[in-house]
């Protein structure tokens, strides 16, 4: 698995930020000690002229050029603060980058299909029950990844809103779901067609928890025809706005289309493809991961 952001952000680098800082606070330091300097330069010229211990005219000549030095000074002040801040806003937005890719699940963007693998012990962070309101399926609990599961609610609702009856028929599996579901395709289907269709074990993005198969009351049982209905019409125009991506059209070079197979890949990504007119699958990994620590954003 290639590394996420390599050589980017290291030990090295989050030190150089420190001694930034650093080096940033010295600069303003020695600034305030000129103007201070400046200030009382100035003060004691004045008290000179009232005890008229020089004369006036040089003393103010020279006062003035005090003045004019110290206006440079506060300028410079003001355009250092204001490069110093924008540093200080970058360096913290690299910090909270940081730590919020080191608490992202790594695997949540990567290319899963015949590509990379989960192992059998892999599951996701944390998960949560589906809306039954929202499930096609009697007498059991749909789960999903719960940094997805409010991006989904609001899809939902918005359908529905929009007069549609959507919802789901599947959505998180674990490795032995997967393979069980496999087992089963491949003993009514046989191996080679069952392969254009289903993922072994361990490469379906189902077991990630972010993945779903979107249905209708019609098409929950088999989903010939899904592709025609207006839900999907509508999930085409809508679901970058939640986040979500078809992730096998029918250009596609893993499985046969599938038009109810959806995946949560975060909301600017999402937006990215569907403006870009652009497929996951045909991203370049390491264009993608730099969309992981923003993901649920």
């Amino acid at each position: 698995m290639p590394p996420l952001f390599p050589k980017i952000f290291t030990k090295r680098h989050v030190l150089g930020a420190i001694l930034a800082l650093i080096l940033i606070g010295d600069i303003v330091g020695f600034s305030e000690y000129r103007r201070h300097y400046l200030l009382s330069q100035i003060s004691t010229l004045q008290q000179n002229i009232q005890v008229g211990k020089i004369d006036k005219e040089g003393l103010e000549s020279r006062i003035g050029n005090l003045e004019t030095e110290l206006q440079v000074i506060q300028d410079e002040n003001l355009s250092k603060s204001t490069n110093i801040q924008k540093q200080i806003g970058e360096i913290s937005g690299t910090v909270s980058a940081l730590d919020k890719l080191s608490k992202a699940d790594p695997e949540l963007l990567l290319k899963y299909s015949k590509t990379y693998f989960l192992n059998e012990h892999y599951i996701p962070t944390e998960i949560t029950g589906i809306n039954p309101a929202f499930t096609f399926v009697k007498d059991k609990i749909l789960r999903i990844h719960v940094g997805v599961s409010p991006y989904l609610e609001k899809l939902f609702l918005d359908a529905k809103a929009a007069g549609l009856n959507l919802g789901v028929v599947s959505a998180y599996r674990t490795f032995s779901e997967q393979s069980v579901l496999k087992s089963a395709y491949k003993f009514t289907y046989g191996a080679g067609t069952a392969n254009q269709f289903s993922a072994e074990q361990g490469y379906s993005e189902h077991q990630l928890g972010t993945a779903v198969d979107f249905a209708t009351p019609a098409t929950a049982d088999t989903f010939v025809g899904f592709n025609k209905t207006p839900e999907y019409v509508w999930l085409v125009n809508n679901a970058q706005k939640y986040g979500f991506i078809l992730s096998y059209p029918q250009t596609n070079i893993y499985y046969q289309y599938e038009p109810w197979h959806w995946r949560f890949v975060g909301v600017a990504l999402a937006q990215r493809l569907y403006n870009d007119g652009r497929y996951f699958y045909d991203m370049d990994q390491r264009e993608i991961n730099t969309y992981l620590a923003n993901i649920f954003d």
